[in-house]
């Protein structure tokens, strides 16, 4: 079996666009807690019902319906050749459960790759990112001259900024990951599975480091 890969890193800083672009080199699956999540209701599985449930109330999925259907993905026949988990774990709870899971199912050969971009850095990323009201195009009023209310170049929708975009909101964020996921880089690196990767760069400079570390340990 193929090493497999855990990303961690804080909001914005590209691990969904990394992970998405190493999954289709590699040919393993990017398994994403948001895309978890929909598969389990999709599949209506007994978990994905409860998800489903506590979700449409408003409520946050607790981690043994989570760790549960990490189980079930972990299972299906795609990720027996490895993959990359993005997204989970998230606490240290998480992590434990995880790590039980992993145990339970013989995969021992993983390594956590951590994205190291400065705060200052994540909040000048996700403060200028734009997205159409329409079709969802993301832009950066930084690289690409647009702002707030510019028609999207792509259709006839206007570009709004998400309110999880703005900076006090993204500094709320980061607050709430150095608190509870930034101590899982300590728990795996006792472990001795975390490779630490420069997240700042052009998204093919990230890229290329990150195929140097990766491809250097499967």
């Amino acid at each position: 079996m193929m090493k497999s890969l855990i990303f961690f890193g804080p909001p914005g800083v590209g691990k969904g666009t990394q992970a998405k672009l190493l999954s289709k080199e590699l040919a393993i699956p990017h398994i994403s807690t948001g895309d978890m999540l929909r598969k389990a209701v999709s599949r209506k599985t007994e978990l994905g019902r409860r998800a489903q449930a506590i979700m449409e109330s408003g409520g946050l999925v607790p981690d043994d319906v989570m760790v549960g259907i990490v189980r079930e993905e972990l299972m299906t026949p795609g990720a027996s050749g490895g993959f990359v988990l993005d997204g989970f774990p998230r606490t240290l709870e998480q992590a434990t459960a995880l790590s039980s899971l992993l145990a339970e199912l013989g995969i021992d050969d993983y390594t956590v790759v951590n994205f190291a971009v400065d705060d200052d850095e994540v909040v000048k990323r996700l403060s200028s990112r734009l997205v159409c009201d329409t079709d969802g195009s993301i832009y950066n009023s930084l690289i690409d001259d647009l702002s707030v209310g510019s028609k999207c170049p792509r259709c006839t929708g206007r570009l709004i900024q998400r309110d999880d975009d703005r900076e006090e909101t993204v500094r709320k964020r980061l607050k709430v990951y150095h608190s509870t996921t930034k101590p899982l880089v300590e728990y795996y690196s006792k472990k001795g599975k975390v490779l630490n990767l420069n997240g700042v760069g052009p998204i093919a400079e990230v890229q290329r480091e990150l195929r140097r570390l990766v491809v250097k340990e499967i």
